[in-house]
């Protein structure tokens, strides 16, 4: 069969007249086929070029966006810092004026001390000075009650010295 399909002429096979209908169905056809087709293909071409044109100006704006984020970062932590700094200067403030403030309520309660101690020194020098006046009038009258002569004076005024500090323990 093979040495048959060598010896005949090629228009008296079917592969023949099969591979001629496809050249001329080509001939024919082929240039209302291949326009629509071309056309399909440069639209979808041009559809490719624009999404890479639309992808390359977001991948701009991303990166300018990524730019921008940076940078507000940057002047986030900025003001972060300076916010730290700024709240340890016035903690030191605060702390400066609450021991000057310490210090002024310190010397005031000292003061104020010091003066009820005045108060009560002079009160009991008050009360010594009362408490003499008293012990002087009680001798003065009981030494006039008695009677006295110029020569007992002496003696009664030896007598009222040694009982003064009696009479200082004395409640009046």
């Amino acid at each position: 069969m093979e040495y048959h399909a060598l010896t005949m002429t090629p228009w008296m096979t079917g592969t023949f007249w099969v591979t001629m209908a496809v050249l001329v169905f080509a001939v024919l056809f082929g240039r209302r086929i291949g326009t629509p087709l071309g056309g399909m293909l440069d639209a979808r071409a041009t559809a490719v070029r624009t999404a890479l044109d639309e992808a390359a100006k977001l991948k701009a704006e991303a990166e300018a966006m990524l730019e921008d984020a940076k940078r507000r970062q940057a002047q986030a932590i900025a003001d972060a810092k300076h916010i730290l700094e700024s709240a340890h200067e016035e903690a030191e403030r605060m702390a400066e004026e609450l021991a000057t403030e310490a210090a002024a309520t310190a010397k005031r309660r000292e003061r104020m001390a010091l003066d009820r101690i005045a108060a009560a020194e002079k009160a009991a020098l008050h009360e010594v000075r009362s408490v003499a006046i008293d012990v002087a009038t009680a001798a003065a009258t009981a030494a006039l009650q008695s009677g006295f002569a110029a020569d007992d004076g002496a003696a009664m005024i030896d007598t009222a010295i040694i009982g003064i500090p009696a009479a200082l323990h004395q409640k009046v």
